[in-house]
């Protein structure tokens, strides 16, 4: 993390990564480096990124999830000119996924109807 530019997170929220990204691993950034979240909110201690970004050592962030979400109006990270805050929801977005998952949720019926294994199945063992 001290030498890159980005950081680009895309971790599952599991007992092993919740708060993963706290002050200390934040702190270790590069600075002036840009940080980008578009895995899971709770993966990242938001008041240590936030306190980062005031104090100009991260660049700038772009967060598609948060710690609560919706995120709270209050919260600090609204007036920040060098965070973009991002809809937390492909489906909005016309084309951007919608043949896709119609194409998986056809295939996994048909393995299903067939008693065949589902393609992108959850473990609910290991969280995602």
């Amino acid at each position: 993390m001290g030498d890159a530019d980005y950081a680009v997170i895309t971790l599952p929220l599991t007992p092993e990564t919740e708060r993963l990204l706290d002050a200390e691993a934040i702190g270790a950034m590069k600075e002036g480096a840009y940080f980008v979240n578009i895995g899971r909110g709770k993966v990242v201690d938001e008041r240590a990124l936030a306190r980062a970004l005031e104090e100009g050592r991260l660049f700038g962030a772009a967060l598609d999830v948060f710690e609560r979400e919706p995120l709270p109006e209050e919260g600090p990270l609204w007036g920040m000119e060098n965070v973009i805050v991002s809809l937390h929801a492909t489906d909005v977005v016309e084309g951007a996924s919608t043949s896709c998952k119609t194409d998986l949720f056809c295939e996994n019926l048909r393995r299903y109807l067939a008693g065949e294994p589902l393609k992108n199945e959850l473990d609910k063992g290991l969280g995602y």
